[in-house]
């Protein structure tokens, strides 16, 4: 127990910590918003308002906290600002639940979903798409999966070298060709040696570029069609890397891959280094995609399950 208890207080202060620059200027905001103020008025729901747009929740999903702040207070007749925080910790830990969002506590992969369990990883350049594969991929190993990597962002060579040695820090193999090569076929050889040496789970990267949707989406789609000819399941789960750092740029980025392809899980990494990790609860509202990882340092064990309740909690607490 007491092993346990070490390892998830120290996740904790992970997650403390790389939420800590958001925290800071969301509740920086907020004492501003609510000064000199003793209940929840308009002006202070108009405060707030602004607070949270300017924190990268996005338009949408503000206008429904609000309202669901608006409606607490008038429910709970005596409701004053030293509770604002707690009301908005409730409110939006319910609204990511209703979008789906569950909290998880190991990496593991569902027992019905049989093996291997295909991940495609997808998202543009820059965002961190190749590291957090060669995270999972490590926590994967860790919990002590038989784990397969695909190199078929074919058009970087530098892309496919950074996958290689993520996969040595990792230590697990990874499927690559030559520069240039059809993507499809690297995800057909990595499904195949993964089937032959029985592995438990194949990632598969794919090339960070939204030259055009029709391009993307065609790409994309004959790589999942070539997948099933070896694993008809694959991809189990199509994850979708974002930059949380990017703010309303990553808003417009989700809108364009699921555009392109079904979506079913997303990670949004590097929230460790901004003030723009409001920018999570707005993406799980508007897209209804289910946050599954988020990316909060360099290091190989910075990659942690998404958990609402947690991350809800050291925004607010």
């Amino acid at each position: 127990m007491g092993i346990f208890s070490f390892f998830s207080r120290e996740k904790k202060e992970v997650l403390d910590q790389g939420l800590s620059k958001t925290k800071e200027s969301v509740f920086g905001k907020i004492a501003r918003a609510i000064a000199g103020k003793s209940e929840i008025d308009d002006e202070v729901l108009d405060n707030l308002e602004e607070v949270l747009v300017t924190s990268d929740v996005g338009v949408e999903t503000t206008l429904k906290i609000i309202d669901r702040v608006q409606k607490r207070a008038a429910r709970d007749k005596f409701m004053n600002t030293t509770e604002l925080n707690k009301l908005l910790k409730d409110e939006i830990a319910q609204l990511l639940m209703e979008n789906n969002t569950a909290d998880g506590d190991s990496f593991d992969i569902p027992a019905e979903a049989g093996k291997p369990y295909v991940i495609m990883v997808v998202g543009v350049n820059g965002v961190g798409k190749t590291t957090t594969i060669g995270k999972l991929a490590h926590q994967f190993k860790k919990a002590g999966k038989k784990v397969y990597l695909g190199a078929a962002d074919t058009f970087r060579a530098a892309a496919v070298e950074q996958l290689v040695e993520w996969g040595h820090r990792a230590d697990v193999p990874v499927i690559k060709q030559g520069m240039g090569s059809d993507p499809a076929s690297v995800a057909f050889d990595t499904l195949s040696s993964a089937v032959a040496n029985d592995a438990d789970v194949v990632i598969i990267d794919t090339a960070g570029r939204l030259h055009n949707k029709v391009g993307l989406m065609n790409e994309l789609t004959k790589i999942k069609n070539v997948m099933k000819k070896v694993v008809p399941t694959a991809p189990n789960d199509v994850m979708l890397v974002l930059d949380g750092s990017t703010g309303q740029n990553a808003f417009e980025q989700a809108k364009q891959f699921t555009k392109a392809t079904e979506v079913t899980s997303l990670a949004i990494t590097k929230l460790d280094g901004t003030a723009k990790g409001g920018v999570v609860i707005g993406i799980s509202d508007q897209f209804k995609i289910p946050v599954k990882y988020i990316g909060l340092g360099e290091g190989i064990d910075h990659l942690q399950i998404f958990n609402r309740e947690e991350f809800v909690d050291s925004l607010f607490g």
